[in-house]
């Protein structure tokens, strides 16, 4: 995990350098640049994969090709395998991307398996800026008459830039020659539900032993570390399977599993997590369970940094983001990466709004998850890669995995339906019967801000906030709102919220 900027056309070294140098919170291990002709590379490295070898830019044994990049490559190891190990000098993931561009060209992109933004530029000037399908990592552009700057953040960019700043879209790639180009679907078009559930609700055991065996081999591929990996256990379905799965892995391997929860004193986020944590550590032997207490004083003192943090104003992602970034701070000082679940209610429809009107027709369901899905990358995603870096910490979503995402979303959506005696998510739940305790299988969903207690101390800190006004040019939906886009204001002024951000249907 690191932070990437990288310009083509005409070079301002001083701009570019001040833009890698906003985001060092990302990478704070190592600095890289290079310029060669109309193209600058810059880097922030956070190391977690070849600590000594892994310096970006990274370069070909003939230093005529040089990459920068933001996330991990899963499979680089079968990468490694199918181009052959004399290519590669390194142990870092990144340097699959590498070769996968030098030997196939942009058509290389098909063959990465993770998350990734990146930039990739030849001796004699061509240049190629890509982002995962599912814009798991950040990428943003300024397109300018005379140069077009990239970087993993808002802040970032100049304010003279700021008005033109964009989301580089996921899935995409650019060239000077070939333009924006969509290399790969968020959802690819082959996805769709088999067919009607003959009985919703009731499905056999290949169904639940797929769904098991995509989540634990998702989890068990974003184990990879040189440093050791932690799990954010905020006590509710999701985090609690991956921790399980986590911890298996971790056991078989003779590593300790450290696990990290925040809440306000008495919070069910922490009672529940406790409950995970002792209920694997007494089945593995191997948890290191860790505790926040996030007190209203905490939370308040909290928020203009976890706005300023994640860039982002919406209510639902402010809330869930001022614990969310004390537990990162926490835990960076103890591991370099984390995974988290992100993603699993939107694929196995864990929301509440999921299952209400117009939602409860299939086939509107089903549209509304692959939206959903589409639309991570500005808001959740958004959220979980901001708060953890502005720590230096890496977090890994196992639940969007390409073949997590592509199974969950081919599963009839009546499968996903609440009726009487089908609570929501009831196919993961009895996917991993028998991995936690019943009462963490059985909990019912709680959006995290609501469970670790901050969702009223954080709607009384703007309570007085103005009243939503036109003046700002945004439309703004409540007090809380107007008073978090106050303070993303000013920080990020310039920056186009229509341009560069996602909004949560319910606020």
């Amino acid at each position: 995990m690191c932070g990437i900027v990288a310009a083509v056309g005409n070079i301002d070294t001083d701009k570019c350098q001040r833009m890698l140098h906003r985001i060092k919170h990302r990478g704070p291990d190592d600095t890289g640049e290079i310029r060669r002709g109309d193209v600058w590379l810059g880097h922030q490295r956070l190391s977690i994969m070849d600590v000594a070898g892994g310096h970006q830019p990274l370069t070909d044994s003939g230093a005529t090709t040089y990459l920068v990049a933001n996330g991990e490559i899963y499979n680089h190891r079968h990468i490694r395998e199918d181009l052959g190990h004399e290519l590669f000098e390194t142990g870092s993931d990144s340097e699959a991307a590498l070769h996968a561009l030098i030997v196939d060209g942009p058509v290389g992109l098909a063959r990465l398996r993770g998350m990734f933004a990146l930039a990739f530029a030849t001796g004699d000037g061509d240049f190629l800026a890509a982002r995962d399908p599912l814009g798991v990592k950040p990428l943003y552009w300024a397109r300018r008459d005379d140069v077009i700057l990239f970087a993993s953040e808002l802040r970032a960019f100049d304010e003279e830039d700021r008005p033109l700043v964009e989301s580089f879209p996921p899935g995409h790639c650019w060239s000077p020659a070939g333009g924006l180009v969509r290399f790969a679907d968020a959802i690819p078009a082959h996805v769709r539900p088999a067919r009607r559930a003959d009985e919703p609700g009731v499905w056999d055991r290949a169904l639940v032993k797929a769904v098991r065996e995509s989540i634990v081999t998702a989890v068990e591929n974003r184990m990879m570390s040189d440093v050791g990996v932690g799990v954010f256990l905020s006590g509710g379905l999701d985090s609690a399977i991956v921790a399980a799965v986590a911890a298996d892995y971790a056991a078989k391997h003779g590593q300790p599993l450290p696990t990290f929860a925040v809440g306000s004193e008495g919070s069910s986020d922490l009672a529940a997590a406790r409950v995970v944590a002792e209920y694997l550590d007494a089945k593995h032997g191997n948890i290191e369970h860790h505790e926040i207490l996030m007190s209203k004083q905490d939370a308040i003192d909290a928020l203009p940094r976890a706005v300023t943090a994640i860039e982002h104003y919406d209510p639902s992602l402010v809330r869930s983001a001022v614990p969310n970034l004390l537990l990162a701070e926490y835990a960076s000082r103890r591991v370099h990466a984390v995974l988290t679940g992100e993603g699993a209610d939107e694929l196995f429809a864990g929301y509440s709004y999921y299952h209400e009107e117009p939602f409860t027709d299939p086939d509107a369901l089903q549209a509304e998850l692959v939206r959903t899905v589409g639309e991570l990358h500005h808001l959740n995603l958004q959220r979980c890669d901001r708060a953890s870096m502005a720590f230096g910490l890496e977090a890994r979503e196992p639940f969007l995995d390409r073949d997590v995402v592509e199974l969950a979303l081919s599963i009839p959506p009546e499968h996903k339906m609440v009726r009487p005696g089908v609570e929501e998510k009831k196919l993961l739940r009895d996917a991993f019967e028998g991995w936690l305790p019943e009462s963490i299988l059985r909990r019912g969903k709680e959006q995290f801000g609501d469970g670790s207690g901050a969702k009223e101390v954080l709607e009384n800190a703007v309570r007085e906030s103005p009243d939503v006004t036109a003046a700002a040019g945004v439309e703004l939906r409540n007090r809380e709102e107007a008073g978090f886009y106050a303070i993303w204001h000013r920080e990020l002024a310039g920056i186009r919220p229509d341009a560069t951000l996602g909004l949560f249907a319910t606020t």
